[in-house]
């Protein structure tokens, strides 16, 4: 009979000594001012702190001097960590901090009877340890297990430093004033609304392919080395400078932040016209018309963020830098409802 292999089996725990109850402390101050008899002005500081959030630690770790030799030889990595008999073991911690802050601006109007206009602007910063992948999820993996969760300190996926909305209903004025009757019934009481938002770009985590460090350290992820200044040409064949990005030395990891780039902002414009028929304002009978415009400029809207995808962010990648997925182009939505 051959001889059988040993197998050397790893562990998922609970680090008991770092499991804080996770806390969130969230604050608000805000003023309000009329301007005026129509319009609302607010103003506010949103902010919140985070602690003692969670991810998972690797523990069972060589000597980081013995990592060169490691990536080039993984047969020795089971014999020099500190728990023989044991690849991983990997812990659940809660021992992470984050934060966010945040300028808030809000200005309700009615310009005229017919027009109601509403305007918001957010200027703000959200800064947590999104480690691994950057998914946002929780428990998930801290990239550099020599570091901790600091290596991952960087934007949160849903960071937007610039975020700007505008939305209307306007009361088109056609046959406002005309006599009750069939001309009115059809062509009056139309109303158009829009929607506008505006937002800057979703951060991007730029990840090292190939062979790394994470290739016999378990549990990780590798970002390149950044050896010169971003710069974003803003092209579809090349969205940011790839030049810059070059693969850390063997057993290390890189030095590039992360989710340091940025992908592509957003200028959204969607419109709809509304019309109700009124057959029975006693019942209450009616039959209500719309038409909807997503995307009505038909912009060209680039995709680009953590989760979504639409930029290659993988330096290793032939592709790395470009472009590779837009949203929707411009879409009509027609629709009925007949209420009695």
């Amino acid at each position: 009979m051959p001889p059988l292999p040993i197998i050397v089996p790893s562990i998922t725990g609970l680090a008991r000594n770092n499991y804080k109850l996770p806390v969130s402390y969230q604050y608000s101050l805000g003023v309000q001012q009329a301007l005026g008899a129509k319009s609302v002005l607010s103003v506010a500081y949103v902010g919140s702190q985070a602690r003692h959030q969670s991810d998972f630690d690797e523990t069972n770790l060589p000597a980081a001097s013995l990592l060169p030799g490691l990536v080039s030889n993984s047969s020795n990595y089971n014999k020099v960590v500190p728990f023989l008999g044991y690849h991983s073991i990997r812990l659940a911690e809660n021992e992470a901090n984050a934060h966010y802050n945040s300028l808030q601006t809000d200005l309700h109007t009615n310009v005229r009877n017919d027009l109601q206009l509403q305007f918001g602007y957010t200027y703000s910063r959200s800064i947590d340890p999104t480690t691994g992948g950057g998914n946002g999820f929780d428990l998930d993996n801290v990239s550099n297990p020599y570091v901790g969760w600091r290596y991952d300190m960087g934007p949160s996926i849903f960071d937007r430093t610039h975020v700007a909305f505008v939305n209307f209903v306007y009361t088109l004025p056609i046959l406002r004033n005309a006599d009750p009757g069939f001309m009115k019934s059809v062509l009056g009481g139309w109303e158009l609304s829009g929607i506008i938002n505006m937002q800057s770009g979703a951060p991007l985590n730029i990840t090292q392919g190939g062979t790394t460090v994470c290739s016999v350290v378990p549990n990780c992820s590798n970002r390149p080395n950044l050896t010169g200044s971003i710069s974003y040409p803003h092209t579809v064949a090349q969205w940011f400078d790839p030049s810059v990005f070059t693969a850390p030395a063997v057993g290390s990891w890189g030095n590039l932040g992360h989710n340091a780039l940025r992908g592509p902002g957003r200028d959204n414009w969607n419109l709809s016209l509304f019309k109700s028929f009124v057959f029975s304002e006693s019942r209450g009978s009616r039959l209500e018309f719309r038409a909807d415009s997503f995307n009505v400029w038909n912009h060209t809207q680039f995709k680009g963020d953590v989760n979504g995808g639409g930029i290659s962010t993988n330096v290793t990648a032939s592709n790395f830098g470009q472009v590779t997925a837009a949203f929707d182009p411009r879409v009509f939505q027609l629709g009925m409802k007949l209420v009695f």
